[in-house]
């Protein structure tokens, strides 16, 4: 076997394992060669199908012609000095299947003068690849921007311009912190340095309240993500960018309630007993001064009154008191047996002999504080009992496990709630039932101590049994932000 000969059987061999498709092609743009990979490729089942047929009829018109005037450039050189060449083309396989190809010309090794190698890599992973994250990246419901080493916006999708008021057009090619209040710019840039040196996907600013800067020169507040893209050209990177003016109104909202509740409870109180234990006071001595007189049926009944509406005045001051403190979350948890917890709750409810009581409990363990969730259940319970509207009757507990919450439900056969009242019976002071004790805190202190839990309590009626049912979802498994509240 002559040395040519030798080496082309080495140069098929090894083209022969490349992984990605390779042809051997003469300056007219014949095939003589073609591993399997490029078959595979094109949809060929036999590589050396492809011999003797021209390398140009997989290529478009103008691709084909390009090529063409390159093999006349390649060849036309010295052997040692043939310039390679590297284009990206859309080649048609068999049956019309398209395909994304990165297309590269160069010298064959060895003896072959005559001869090219045409290189085919595959681009389609790339390109979907490429799809999938410009698709992912636009249709984000925050804010996302690339940006280059050098601070320069690349790409921004719809939900960034539209949270700092910008057409795209105008961000892409600008400067970051244009997006940035001056006053963090140049510690932006410090940031930006040390970030740079050793990137990592992480947020921005942890523990420090950070704002954007609209076009309308307000600031917003947000929560920024930063992480390292991999190009092959220069590192990138991407920021999501949260819009958290919504949350920021809802957390000072809310603070402002608290402080109010604070202020408003301190005067209940301090303020209100005062002049409620002085009227108990006269009462007391207009009693004492008169206790030498014989007092009418009224004037004793209506002495009568006055106690009993001081006591449910002060009985009402120390509800306010409790409600207040029921939006305060307990820390104190343990190991609680819902089973256990019903039966406490019964017992302490009081419920009559001449109620029949059903208990069906179909989940385990929950690890919660006891006092708040034992307290719920009783004051349902007790609700049942004093809202059903007759002497005798039904009522079931019932506890499931539904995704993260455990679910108590008490259903009774009562009267249920009207129509139309099933918000407002857990508003503070509202009484559900005219006739009954009491003064309307029962339900909104429960609502708000299950709240504060993470947890909510609904009603529906009629219920199972006919009457109201009330439903408790207590989160048996706690979010990672209700444990850092």
């Amino acid at each position: 076997m002559t040395v040519a000969l030798q080496n082309q059987a080495d140069v098929h061999v090894a083209l022969t394992h490349a992984p990605i498709g390779a042809m051997i092609i003469d300056q007219a743009g014949v095939i003589s060669w073609a591993n399997p990979a490029l078959a595979a490729l094109l949809g060929e089942p036999d590589p050396a199908a492809l011999r003797l047929t021209l390398a140009f009829v997989w290529l478009s018109q103008s691709d084909a012609e390009l090529l063409q005037q390159m093999l006349e450039v390649f060849f036309a050189a010295p052997a040692e000095a043939r310039p390679s060449w590297t284009r990206v083309v859309t080649i048609r396989a068999l049956e019309g299947i398209e395909q994304t190809v990165e297309l590269t010309l160069t010298s064959s090794p060895g003896e072959f003068d005559k001869r090219a190698i045409l290189w085919f890599q595959s681009l389609t992973r790339q390109t979907v690849a490429e799809k999938r994250f410009s698709q992912i990246f636009e249709n984000l419901p925050l804010g996302a921007l690339v940006v280059d080493t050098r601070q320069r916006i690349v790409q921004v999708n719809s939900a960034l311009a539209a949270e700092f008021g910008y057409p795209r057009e105008e961000l892409v090619g600008q400067p970051l912190e244009m997006l940035l209040p001056p006053r963090y710019r140049e510690g932006h840039l410090q940031h930006v340095e040390g970030y740079v040196a050793a990137p990592s996907s992480r947020m921005m600013g942890s523990g420090r309240d950070l704002t954007g800067l609209h076009r309308s020169g307000q600031e917003i507040p947000v929560e920024i993500a930063l992480t390292r893209l991999e190009n092959g050209a220069q590192p990138m990177f991407m920021a999501i960018v949260s819009d958290i003016s919504s949350r920021k109104r809802g957390e000072t909202a809310l603070q402002q309630t608290n402080a109010q509740l604070e202020e408003f409870t301190y005067v209940a109180s301090h303020d209100l007993r005062s002049p409620l234990r002085g009227i108990a006071d006269l009462v007391t001595w207009i009693r004492e001064d008169l206790s030498g007189v014989e007092l009418t049926e009224d004037v004793q009944h209506n002495f009568d009154r006055i106690a009993l509406r001081i006591a449910r005045a002060e009985q009402m001051i120390d509800d306010l008191l409790d409600y207040a403190r029921a939006g305060v979350r307990d820390r104190h948890t343990e190991t609680l047996s819902p089973a256990d917890l019903v039966d406490e709750a019964l017992s302490l409810a009081l419920v009559p002999d001449s109620f029949a009581v059903e208990i069906d409990i179909r989940g385990g363990d929950i690890t919660a504080p006891r006092a708040p969730l034992a307290t719920s259940l009783r004051n349902l319970i007790g609700n049942a009992v004093k809202h059903h509207g007759g002497r005798s009757g039904r009522i079931r507990v019932a506890m499931r496990e539904e995704g993260r919450f455990s679910v108590f439900t008490v259903d009774d056969d009562g009267k249920g709630v009207t129509p139309g009242n099933e918000d407002r019976i857990f508003k503070l002071f509202h009484r559900a039932s005219p006739g009954t004790s009491g003064d309307g805190v029962g339900l909104a202190f429960t609502r708000r101590m299950i709240n504060a839990h993470g947890g909510m309590v609904t009603v529906q009626s009629p219920g199972p049994l006919g009457g109201a049912s009330f439903e408790i979802h207590w989160p048996r498994i706690l979010l990672k932000e209700n444990e850092d509240d």
